[in-house]
């Protein structure tokens, strides 16, 4: 069996996670255009830097109510229906964009419908249901492969802004004629997210599992090794204040970064979306080896050291006197981020029980989503009025506070796989061949 086949279909892999993993994808693609189209279409039509700031901020403010809202609603009700449910509320939006010039309707839309708060390429998620999307997956692997897991999910976020950040701009901006051009790309972004809520609609539904129950699940073994509830309110505590401070860094300069290419250097939205290609070309490769990197460092480890990368390397990037070198920069970033991100997330799912996954997922992300509408809004009076690239330094600084700030909590707390077998004692190679 060849290492490509054991890759992509591995012996956890079954039906309902493979259309979760392509849905994802979908997903990807459509915010991987929207990143790209939302910022010039809006300046385009006029609209300056401090109205993106305020959008961006609406959009955040309502991604985190309902983040939060779908969080504790899976847990009670199921997660399958929100999977469903908010790729076909994506679409709604990206129609409408297609369809609408007037800046409120816009506005709006792009706030329920959370649309155009990628970062730059890619940007790692796919709409506020994610903590039911992760709640959904983790329930439905043992521990030991759940670091796979996420390095394929991170795979599918890298393939999906691929083929959305690439081709698809191309073929809709590139080949489209001028009147048409982001009319076209909003309709085949729309459509690209009603695909993965009509994907969606063919998974299993989850089962509801009761909070005493869930220490021990009949997937997920080792399951009993997870906190107790009440750690469990010291970790979100913990996750609140380094979260904050990432997503108060992130929103300094994540929506901005195609607004940044745009106006650093004057390059079109096919010029930024060939950058955004390459870039998630060479991304999948941080995915493949996410669990390497897991099993070789730990967890916390590796995702200490992958978050003060990131943000370090913004500091050269905006530097950076010419297109290339500068999209070069962000590359290796986007790689780094890439392997950090899937790691955080698997960690978060990995230590909690399974009845309170979607609750903590959705609040650990909540105060990130807070900061991160909270920053968009300084962001644009600094860009318009002191320098283009200061909230980019300023992010860059931020973010790397929290990730010490994230080993200092969390680096005595493992998760339940590496109680089991500590990471110096894996094997150096990474997945289990049979299982990769």
């Amino acid at each position: 069996m060849s290492w490509a086949h054991r890759w992509f279909a591995p012996s956890w892999m079954n039906r309902d996670i493979a259309r979760v993993l392509i849905a994802h994808a979908l997903m990807s693609a459509t915010q991987a255009m929207a990143a790209i189209l939302v910022p010039i279409d809006l300046a385009k039509l006029g609209f300056h830097g401090v109205f993106i700031g305020l959008l961006f901020t609406a959009t955040a403010t309502a991604s985190a109510v309902l983040t939060a809202v779908i969080g504790f609603l899976s847990d009670r009700f199921g997660r399958r229906s929100f999977l469903v449910l908010m790729p076909f509320v994506t679409a709604v939006a990206g129609f409408i964009f297609a369809l609408s010039q007037w800046g409120a309707f816009l506005f709006v839309s792009a706030a329920i419908g959370a649309l155009g708060r990628g970062s730059g390429a890619g940007g790692g998620t796919v709409g506020p249901y994610q903590p039911a999307e992760q709640a959904y997956l983790t329930a439905r692997i043992p521990s030991e492969h759940r670091n796979s897991l996420f390095g394929r999910l991170g795979f599918a976020t890298s393939l999906g802004a691929l083929i959305g950040g690439g081709p698809l701009i191309y073929l809709t901006v590139g080949l489209t004629p001028h009147a048409q051009q982001f009319t076209v790309a909003f309709f085949v972004a729309g459509a690209c997210a009603l695909a993965a809520g009509v994907l969606a609609l063919g998974i299993a539904k989850d089962r509801k599992i009761p909070l005493e129950k869930s220490q021990v699940s009949p997937v997920n073994k080792d399951s009993a090794k997870v906190l107790p509830p009440g750690q469990v309110r010291r970790l979100l505590l913990q996750l609140a204040v380094t979260n904050s401070l990432n997503g108060f860094a992130v929103g300094f300069f994540g929506p901005f970064i195609t607004y940044w290419f745009y106006r650093r250097f004057g390059v079109s939205a096919v010029e930024i979306g060939l950058l955004y290609m390459l870039i998630n070309v060479v991304s999948l490769f941080s995915n493949v080896f996410t669990s390497r990197v897991a099993l070789r460092w730990g967890v916390v480890r590796s995702i200490v050291v992958t978050r003060i990368v990131q943000g370090l390397m913004i500091i050269p990037m905006v530097l950076a006197p010419f297109f290339w070198l500068a999209g070069v920069l962000y590359a290796l970033r986007m790689m780094v981020q890439r392997l950090g991100l899937p790691l955080r997330q698997s960690y978060v799912m990995g230590i909690v029980p399974d009845a309170q996954r979607g609750k903590v997922s959705s609040l650990s992300n909540l105060p990130s989503q807070v900061t991160s509408a909270i920053s968009p809004s300084l962001a644009g009076p600094m860009i318009e009025n002191i320098s283009l690239n200061l909230p980019f330094e300023l992010g860059a600084l931020i973010q790397t506070l929290g990730a010490i700030l994230f080993g200092v909590f969390f680096g005595s707390t493992r998760p339940p796989e590496e109680r089991l077998v500590p990471p110096k004692e894996q094997a150096p190679g990474g997945d289990d061949p049979s299982e990769s």
